[in-house]
This record gives C-alpha cells, sequence and structure tokens, in this order.
C-alpha cells in the first residue's frame, strides 16, 4: 500500500496551448503541451511516481511491484489496468471524431475501447464543444456528408460553461472545441478515429490521417446519451457531485471548504487530481521493509498538494484526510453488480 504524486506524461498535439505550463505547473519543455496523462499505465504514455520509497518507477511497474491488490478488488475484472486520467488544452478546436467499443477496439486495434467523461475545467466566454447529432441520420447520410464537407450541418453543437460535464460513451460523435480546459477521465485507451479536421496538416507538412471507414463502423448515428444530472449531497466535510458511473469509472468532483475525509477501502485504488487549492492530504499505511523479516509497520504521509497535483491512493489505505479550501475531481473503480 502507499500514497504518491505522479509525474504525467505529455502530448503536443498542433490544437494545444501552454496553460497546463503555464497554470498548472506541469515541467514539461514542449512548446505546445496539449494533454498531461495524469494516471496511466499506457504504453503511449505512462504516469510516473514522483515520491516516497518507489519513486521514479512506472505506476505499472509500480503494480507490478506491489501486486495487484494496490488496485482493489473491483479491478480484478479487468485485465489490464481500466483507465487513464488526463488534462486537456484545447488552445484549438480538436478533430470530430468518435472512439469504438470495446468489442471492435479489441477486435481490430488490439486494446480497450473508449467511453470518456469530460469536466470542463474552465474556458473562454462563448466556447462550444460538439456532443454527437442533432438528429438520427442514416450511415449512408453520414457517409455523403463526410465526402463533401457538409458534417457539421447535423452535428449538436453545445455552448460550454465552467463546471459542465459531458458523458460520453463509446460510438458517440464528439470534439472538444477551442478555448476549453477539461479533464478527462476515460478506459485506458489510444485508439481515436478521426473524421473530421478543418484540412489541417501535421508536423509533416501533409494532412492528418482520417479513419473514415472504421468511423463508418462504430459510430453511433444519432444524439448522444447523457448522464443523469445528480445533485451534490455533504459529506464528511466536502461538497460531492456523482459526476458519471458507469463499469469502468466512478468519477465525483469534490470541493472542500476545511477539512474532509476519504477512505480507499480493498476495493478500489482512489485517484485525485487537485483543480483548485493547496490541500494538504493525511494519510497512513501499513508497510513491511523489503530488507527486514520485522512484522509490518505503519507510515504516516504528508503531501502538500497543489494545482494540478495528480495523487495515487492503494486500496486498502483506509481514512486520508484533505485539508484546505480545494477542488479535485475523485475516480475509483466500483462493482457495478452492486447497484
Amino acid at each position: 500500500m502507499a500514497i504518491f504524486r505522479l509525474k504525467s506524461a505529455f502530448k503536443d498535439y498542433l490544437w494545444g496551448g501552454t496553460r497546463l505550463r503555464d497554470e498548472y505547473g506541469k515541467d514539461c519543455d514542449y512548446d505546445k503541451v496539449a494533454e498531461s496523462w495524469e494516471l496511466s499505465c499506457h504504453k503511449d504514455g505512462a504516469s510516473v511516481v514522483a515520491d516516497g520509497d518507489d519513486a521514479g518507477l512506472t505506476l505499472q511497474e509500480y503494480i507490478d511491484k506491489a501486486g495487484r491488490e494496490v488496485l482493489g478488488t473491483n479491478c480484478r475484472r479487468f485485465e489490464n489496468f481500466p483507465i487513464l486520467i488526463k488534462l486537456i488544452d484545447a488552445k484549438d478546436n480538436l478533430s470530430v471524431q468518435v472512439h469504438p467499443d470495446n468489442e471492435y477496439a479489441q477486435r481490430v486495434e488490439g486494446e480497450y475501447g473508449k467511453t470518456e467523461m469530460w469536466y470542463v475545467v474552465d474556458c473562454d466566454e462563448g466556447a462550444e464543444l460538439l456532443y454527437g447529432f442533432k438528429g438520427e441520420i442514416t450511415k449512408e447520410e453520414f457517409a455523403r456528408r463526410i465526402k463533401d464537407n457538409t458534417l457539421l450541418e447535423v452535428t449538436n453543437n453545445v455552448p460550454v460553461h465552467k463546471g459542465d460535464v459531458f458523458f460520453i460513451k463509446s460510438g458517440t460523435l464528439h470534439a472538444i472545441g477551442k478555448g476549453i480546459l477539461i479533464a478527462e477521465i476515460q478506459q485506458n485507451s489510444n485508439t481515436t478515429y478521426r473524421i473530421y479536421d478543418y484540412g489541417r496538416v501535421g508536423k509533416d507538412g501533409r494532412q492528418r490521417e482520417l479513419h473514415i471507414d472504421k468511423a463508418l463502423d462504430v459510430t453511433k448515428l444519432c444524439p448522444a446519451e447523457q448522464y443523469p444530472d445528480v445533485p451534490e449531497v455533504e459529506e464528511n466535510g466536502a461538497v460531492i457531485k456523482l459526476m458519471a458511473r458507469c463499469e469502468y469509472f466512478t468519477t465525483y468532483r469534490v470541493d472542500v471548504e476545511e477539512k474532509a475525509e476519504f477512505t480507499a477501502d480493498e476495493s478500489s485504488f482512489v485517484s485525485l487530481l487537485i483543480l483548485e487549492g493547496e490541500p494538504v492530504l493525511r494519510g497512513s499505511y501499513m508497510f513491511r521493509d523489503e530488507s527486514s523479516t520485522a512484522p509490518l509497520s505503519k507510515r504516516d504521509v504528508k503531501i502538500n498538494a497543489r494545482k494540478g497535483d495528480s495523487i495515487f491512493v492503494s486500496a486498502g489505505v483506509g481514512k486520508f484526510t484533505l485539508e484546505g479550501k480545494c477542488r479535485f475531481v475523485l475516480t475509483r473503480i466500483d462493482d457495478m453488480g452492486q447497484q
């Protein structure tokens, strides 16, 4: 068991900005910091343990060393680490895209499909994103509109505001618009099918690849299926709002005014992504020195967290507290059989 911060992996996609470095303290030399992968065991960008005895290990190396018990009993149903959490800074529009479901992705791409959730951390006035279609269309119309560049006439553009939440099941057409900063919680996948990209060119001077045939296979040609809005609750010193709960992840927005208590039980690890404030996290866990035959010892942990920090709390740690005014995203894995 352990509690530690994680170092991010970064992506410098052409649509990115600099807010993750300038405002969220991300240590990255890229001119554009489009994404920081805050909790990741993916081969395309692994998080690294930032402090403690296992500093320098990737998150996957830590799990391999400590044992899958640190993920919790609810993760036994997954062959691989189940989720990936990102911060995304869209200075420009992202491509119009879609992600496949598990069956298609595993058969065609050899990895998980991708259901995801967006929490709008911040946005420019008038910012919009694309979220499904205005109404149902046929596959033939979809193909025709892609070919003649009229797809955006039938897509659903939504004005966004800070704090908005969007649940995006696999197969849902979507695109983040310019001027939006998002926290994304998703399945552990990097498979994206690009459908429309505004004619942009990549670093090689060529237009970026589109994936029309695959998109035609997997896109749901209808309005997006929205997650129902759930009221906030006050619990153990925090104001908590459930943003999305599905078989892959459960995610909450949490606000602490002074001090609040949380629990990482044996069922799941807990991920904390600090979005506002500088809270102090205090907790403890039992450990055994690898070079010793002595019984388990208790280790106290204190983390002076700041905006942009990603913190991993092993399953079984038990109770821990956050002190100080802050807002963060808390993610865990639930047993969906207990509904």
